[in-house]
């Protein structure tokens, strides 16, 4: 790398000069600026809209600094602990709900998305120091596999054990403590015992995977697999998820033949003849998550895709995220974890009437949380 020009150099110094919060102050009013009239068509709204803002943009600066200090505070405390202190982690986790909660308000007032990301990225960057020593939190905003949702970070979630020391031990727990995130390790379970059920109902069934991940369930489902004699395709386009998965079953004792591992981008299963000249007709077809990533036209195809792909008798096994049930901001100011849609029941319906799945081959099931919302559409004789 060359080395800084003088002007540019003595400009970084200058920067390092500022304290933190004059710095912050700085950036805020930068921001504040380039936001106040976006996407405002007449001078007279601009005003009126501007002022609005300006006062919204106010409140969550205020709150984030509000915050910062609180947990500076904590994270001084939590020097001196040599044990997990319940009181500590009940005082962080009121900050971080009332820190959330002005987020929230600030989406509802301002309720225009470029804003919104704008705001949630200037967020994230201020808190960095404090909550990037949380190892989940960090994780969920770096994503060191790539991209979101890998299988590491839901092995976290299931595992439920925070990784961290001082103050990010009660920011892993807190996250790991999430509404969402304790609904994704009732999905996993509850997934595994509709499974378990359909296994043991049948002979030899065919079942696909679609983006398996760590496969976490299949492993767990070992002696009904034998039992039924059923034969599992793993899909997925990570690599190292397939390995891992693949590592995992090894202890199973299942044989080889049973489980088979591919690496394949399932976003190419949206074409029926190409899905089905690829795997063939199966009497299971389920994922864990990502339906809730793909856009809706392209969901409904896939989905229609899917059906067709039963046999008679055959089942697809939904499972999405139903916003109504979970708090987004936790997922989208704490982390930057905002790829899969926020949909609610009444989208999921449009969706499966879209994908031309027949009312009548539907069954639906939540969680506790109610979060996730699993539907099982069962393929109907022609």
């Amino acid at each position: 790398m060359k080395d800084a020009l003088p002007d540019q150099k003595k400009d970084k110094d200058s920067i390092k000069a500022i304290s933190f919060d004059t710095y912050s102050t700085m950036k805020y009013s930068a921001m504040q600026n380039a936001l106040l009239y976006q996407n405002v068509n007449s001078k007279e709204n601009s005003l009126v809209v501007g002022e609005e803002r300006a006062h919204s943009i106010d409140s969550l600066f205020t709150a984030t600094e509000r915050y910062l200090g609180q947990m500076r505070e904590l994270d001084r405390r939590c020097l001196s602990q040599t044990v997990y202190a319940e009181s500590i982690y009940n005082e962080l986790a009121s900050v971080n709900d009332s820190m959330l909660e002005s987020c929230a308000r600030f989406e509802k007032e301002v309720n225009d998305k470029f804003i919104i990301k704008r705001a949630q990225a200037d967020f994230r960057e201020r808190t960095n120091p404090l909550l990037s020593k949380s190892y989940c939190i960090n994780r969920c905003r770096t994503w060191p596999q790539g991209h979101q949702g890998d299988y590491q970070t839901l092995e976290i979630a299931y595992r439920n054990s925070p990784m961290s020391r001082g103050i990010g031990y009660y920011l892993d727990k807190y996250f790991l403590s999430s509404s969402l995130t304790v609904a994704v390790r009732q999905r996993i379970e509850r997934l595994r015992d509709m499974l378990r059920e359909e296994l043991m109902s049948r002979h030899k069934p065919k079942v696909l995977d679609i983006a398996c991940g760590s496969c976490r369930e299949i492993y767990e489902l070992a002696p009904e697999i034998k039992t039924s004699g059923a034969r599992f395709t793993c899909t997925d386009s990570d690599a190292d998820a397939l390995k891992f998965a693949h590592n995992r079953l090894s202890y199973t004792g299942l044989s080889p033949d049973r489980i088979e591992f591919i690496k394949y981008n399932a976003l190419r299963m949206f074409d029926f003849d190409t899905a089905r000249a690829e795997f063939g007709k199966q009497d299971i077809i389920y994922s864990v998550g990502f339906f809730d990533y793909l856009p809706d036209d392209f969901l409904e195809k896939l989905l229609n895709t899917l059906y067709q792909l039963l046999n008679p008798g055959g089942k697809l096994i939904l499972a999405f995220k139903d916003s109504n049930h979970y708090r987004p901001q936790e997922f989208q100011w704490l982390v930057e974890w905002d790829g899969f849609f926020q949909r609610i029941h009444s989208d999921f319906d449009r969706l499966l009437q879209g994908a031309e799945i027949p009312r009548s081959a539907l069954s639906q099931t939540r969680n506790e949380t109610e979060a996730i919302i699993f539907y099982t559409a069962t393929k109907q004789a022609s």
